[in-house]
């Protein structure tokens, strides 16, 4: 009677080299699992690569509503959305806002100094949790701002601000406006306007 014996899958073995020298060698379970954990490894940096695009595609989108409609149309509403109650952000210049108050404040005022404030994104770019932008701001002076008694003038600056965003709300920002331009813009209508008043 023919027996046939069973030969027990090997998951790796030891093999000598001429040289001496001692290497493992994969046995039959490690070959035949081997595609598997190929694919598992792929998914997972395919899975872990997807979320990451998408992460960076909300934050510029968070970041892109808040100059559109907070900030170009005064939608006050929209800082609960996307700031966090823990929001800081830095001027170069000038004092701190904060909170989510803060930011609807400031944006208030602002826009009453110019109440047609607009804000053009002109490049974005986001990597990790920080979102850059460089935009120009652009809006006419209809109330006092810094001092200066309203102009009627149209005025036009270039901006740059860091955002820092965690759970899809902003949280951080460091803002650097052309604060010098926008006064010199001011303060030369308001030069060219006198000679006019002192003569009435």
């Amino acid at each position: 009677m023919l027996t046939e014996t069973l030969k027990k899958p090997e998951i790796a073995q030891i093999s000598t080299l001429p040289s001496g020298l001692m290497y493992i060698e994969p046995g039959d379970i490690f070959l035949k699992i081997q595609p598997l954990l190929l694919l598992a490894l792929c998914a997972g940096m395919t899975g872990c690569s997807t979320r990451q695009a998408r992460t960076l595609s909300e934050n510029k989108a968070a970041v892109l509503r808040s100059e559109a409609e907070l900030w170009s149309k005064g939608d006050l509403a929209v800082a609960d959305q996307l700031y966090s109650p823990d929001f800081v952000c830095h001027f170069v210049v000038g004092p701190e806002w904060r909170g989510v108050q803060g930011i609807k404040d400031v944006v208030a005022q602002h826009r009453r100094s110019f109440p047609d404030w607009n804000e053009k994104v002109d490049d974005i770019i986001a990597e990790g949790d920080k979102v850059v932008i460089r935009f120009t701001s652009t809006g006419t002076q209809e109330g006092e701002f810094a001092g200066i008694a309203p102009t009627g003038k149209n005025v036009r600056i270039g901006e740059v601000a860091i955002f820092r965003l965690a759970d899809g709300k902003i949280v951080e920002q460091w803002g650097i406006p052309d604060l010098h331009g926008l006064l010199d813009q001011l303060k030369t209508a308001t030069a060219k306007a006198q000679p006019a008043h002192s003569q009435s």
